[in-house]
């Protein structure tokens, strides 16, 4: 098994509906999952049970709308974190808090050219 990122279909046999999600979900992939039914039953359980960072239901599974919906994938497909999404760029930050007295109250200011001598 391997990731193939183009215009390319697997087509795999399965018993029955579950078995379908089985497969799906047994790659060590998880890019983009989508499943076409007009059984309302069927389309919820993909929605619950397809472990993947983008399904697509009833619809062409060609990617994400740009500039309109995050795209991303889990396991060797992806990170989790959407590019695309309001969390996206908090995975290259390294948050620090740094906080500072201003008011000098109770201590008396160094002075320039850290000597440690107080003013």
């Amino acid at each position: 098994q391997e990731e193939i990122f183009g215009p390319v279909l697997a087509v795999l046999r399965a018993r029955d509906f579950e078995h379908a999600i089985e497969l799906a979900n047994g790659t060590p992939y998880a890019l983009t999952a989508g499943v076409f039914s007009r059984s309302p039953a069927r389309l919820e359980r993909a929605r619950e049970s397809l472990q993947a960072g983008n399904i697509y239901l009833n619809r062409g599974i060609t990617g994400a709308l740009v500039q309109r919906q995050p795209f991303g994938g889990f396991r060797l497909s992806g990170i989790g974190s959407k590019t695309g999404g309001p969390d996206y760029l908090l995975q290259f930050v390294v948050p620090r808090t740094v906080t500072e007295n201003t008011m000098r109250r109770g201590f008396a200011p160094i002075r320039p050219g850290g000597d440690g001598r107080k003013t």
